[in-house]
C-alpha cells in the first residue's frame, strides 16, 4: 500500500519532471529541477528502505551522493557558460560552434 509520505513524494518528482521538460530556458532552472527530482528520489528511497525494516542505507546515500556531484558539475557548467557566452540561456547555447 502506498503512504501518504510516499505519493507525495512522487508527485514532487512528477512536478520537476514537468518543470524541466517544459520550462527549461535557463540553466539555472533546468539544474534546479533536476536537482528536485534527484531529492525527491532520496526521499523516497529513504522512506522506502524505514518502511520495508531494511537496514542499509547504502542506496539512498548512493543516490544522495551523485546527486551532490550532479548539482558541483551543473554549476560548474553554469560558470563556464556565463564567462564564456555572456549568458546561461539554453537557446543561445550551441554545442557545435567552437
Amino acid at each position: 500500500l502506498t503512504s501518504p509520505t510516499n505519493l507525495l513524494f512522487t508527485l514532487s518528482f512528477m512536478i520537476f519532471t514537468i518543470g524541466f521538460t517544459f520550462r527549461h530556458t535557463h540553466l539555472l532552472s533546468a539544474l534546479l529541477c533536476l536537482e528536485g527530482m534527484m531529492l525527491s528520489v532520496f526521499l523516497l528511497m529513504a522512506t522506502w528502505s524505514l518502511n520495508s525494516n531494511i537496514s542499509s542505507f547504502i542506496l539512498p546515500l548512493t543516490v544522495l551522493t551523485l546527486s551532490a556531484c550532479e548539482a558541483g558539475i551543473g554549476l560548474a557548467l553554469l560558470i563556464a557558460s556565463a564567462r564564456t557566452h555572456n549568458t546561461a540561456n539554453l537557446k543561445n547555447l550551441n554545442l557545435l560552434q567552437c
